[in-house]
């Protein structure tokens, strides 16, 4: 019973304080508007004493640490609410100037080459190579307007899905190589699915990071981070796909070398170890850009990546320009669809014959062929 009185009697007495506070108040107030002394009103004298005023100090003093809180509070929340900001910087003219001309370039020599030597593998390809070109533009643009929304987002979409469409061309690459060669038994993934597997993969890749470029510019706070989330998605399914891809293609590098006479053969009229080292080559620069990013997204709106210009131009533009760089020096337009004109499936020579014989026999297949 004396457990359950404490606390009520603790109740009353903090009511009755709370009480007292408020009717101080009023009397208080009551005496400097009538701006008469206190002493001069007898009956209320009481009521108003040195505990009084110490008790409205604290009541007072507790208000307005109770609203410094909220203030604080809602400064922190409202602060948080308007970091997001199109660009954390004034995108940089020359920057953006030259990254245009030198996409510009390099797309016209892979449009002119791919007409020429009719290797539609090139397609997507190529289109990346225009997309970078409109995506730079657009940095341009957002130099001269910073807070345009038109601006910020062909660049941001554009410049983000171009690696996706080089992907594509570069997964075709790989399956074309394999028929050419006839070593279709040599592939870790059955060749007639390998091209469908990576590209429907990268087809998902795309749509996921182009949706998600596009949710983002629907201009509230709540679809941009959606939209960011989706873009993380589908990066890192491109990551995973250029990991299994880059493993097929050693792979087969491998398995190719242990035909080492045959190979050598072939590569007479295939550069076959060329076009694996453009594939691999390219395909860490993706990786590598990938990966970035992905830790630029992760980091947000406000992260030091994105609030940074120098790192776009670093782990984005100039990886893609050498990628771009590499197939237009090396580029690969000899290779079939379907099955090689140049001679027998690896498997049907021998090893264990000399290799001068194996040379002979299949340099005869291919004056066949």
């Amino acid at each position: 019973m004396a457990s359950t009185a404490e606390p009520q009697s603790s109740r009353c007495c903090q009511e009755s304080d709370y009480t007292h506070i408020l009717l101080a108040m009023i009397l208080y107030k009551c005496t400097n508007d009538s701006r008469t002394n206190i002493s001069q009103k007898p009956s209320i004298r009481i009521s108003l004493q040195i505990r009084d005023r110490k008790l409205i100090i604290l009541f007072m003093t507790e208000m307005s640490e109770h609203h410094l809180s909220q203030a604080s509070d809602a400064t922190a929340a409202s602060s948080e609410l308007f970091t997001f900001r199109l660009y954390h910087y004034t995108p940089s003219l020359p920057a953006a100037a030259v990254s245009v001309v030198i996409f510009a370039i390099l797309t016209g020599i892979h449009a002119l080459r791919m007409h020429k030597a009719g290797s539609v593998y090139f397609t997507p390809f190529t289109v990346g190579g225009l997309f970078q070109v409109l995506g730079y533009a657009g940095r341009i643009w957002s130099h001269y307007n910073p807070l345009a929304i038109g601006g910020f987002v062909i660049q941001a979409i554009l410049i983000l899905v171009a690696p996706a469409l080089y992907a594509a061309s570069i997964y075709m690459i790989l399956g074309r190589l394999i028929r050419t060669m006839n070593a279709q038994h040599l592939s870790i993934i059955p060749v007639n699915r390998l091209t469908q597997i990576f590209v429907t993969g990268d087809v998902v890749s795309f749509t996921l990071q182009a949706g998600g470029g596009g949710i983002q510019a629907a201009g509230t706070l709540d679809l941009y981070n959606a939209g960011e989330k989706i873009i993380i998605v589908g990066l890192f399914v491109q990551i995973a796909l250029f990991s299994i891809f880059m493993a097929v293609s050693v792979t087969c590098y491998f398995r190719l070398r242990s035909f080492s006479p045959v190979a050598a053969a072939m590569e007479i009229k295939v550069p076959w170890k060329q076009h694996l080292y453009a594939l691999l080559g390219t395909s860490i620069l993706i990786l590598v850009r990938s990966i970035f990013r992905v830790i630029e997204y992760l980091q947000g709106n406000g992260g030091y990546l994105i609030s940074h210009e120098v790192f776009l131009y670093v782990f984005d533009t100039l990886l893609m320009v050498v990628v771009m760089t590499i197939f237009a020096v090396w580029y690969i337009d000899d290779l079939q669809a379907k099955n090689s004109m140049y001679g027998n499936n690896l498997g049907s020579y021998s090893s264990n014959t000399n290799d001068d014989d194996q040379r002979g026999i299949m340099l005869a297949d291919q004056r066949q062929a």
